[in-house]
């Protein structure tokens, strides 16, 4: 097994919250699932994004500048398959609907939270690109009741979290 193949297999057993990340603007309308975002700093609010270079779209998020990180919940399974498939990227937008925030990168309507942002600084680490995002604006799922599920990613599949558990303490 090669050293790649090892550590992929190693990762698959890190559990990460699944995520449509969006662009708009001069270069165009795309997005990509990615499971590789997280929080840098609240001050300012920095977000961390990673994309692989070889993806088609890795060139319009650089040129466009900008980027939504649209967290998704367990009933958008569907939705993070098509943006993973081949589907081209006016196409992946058919499904779900979108609007804009301060950046003009589409928001997905009833993400579990989106974060909108410019993409300040890319480094190329590897075979990816770091994308080093500061959030511009935020909105909050408006669906109501009690919060929804989150979709997470664990051993190649899908799973969802956020279940509230009550345990009898007597």
């Amino acid at each position: 097994m090669s050293e790649a193949s090892s550590f992929r297999d190693a990762m698959s057993l890190l559990t990460t919250a699944v995520n449509v990340v969006t662009t708009a603007g001069d270069a165009g309308i795309h997005g990509f699932t990615a499971s590789a975002v997280c929080s840098v700093s609240d001050n300012p609010p920095t977000l961390l994004v990673c994309m692989n270079q070889a993806s088609r779209s890795h060139t319009p998020f650089v040129d466009n500048k900008v980027l939504t990180v649209n967290v998704l919940g367990a009933h958008h399974e569907h939705l993070s398959n098509v943006f993973a498939s081949k589907l081209e990227s006016d196409e992946r937008f058919t499904h779900g609907a979108w609007h804009t925030l301060a950046t003009g990168a589409p928001v997905l309507d009833d993400a579990l939270v989106s974060f909108d942002c410019e993409i300040e600084q890319v480094q190329a680490v590897g075979t990816h690109s770091v994308f080093m995002c500061r959030v511009v604006a935020i909105k909050h799922s408006e669906r109501a009741g009690e919060p929804d599920e989150s979709l997470v990613y664990f051993n190649r599949r899908y799973h969802s979290v956020g279940q509230v558990c009550q345990i009898d303490m007597a």
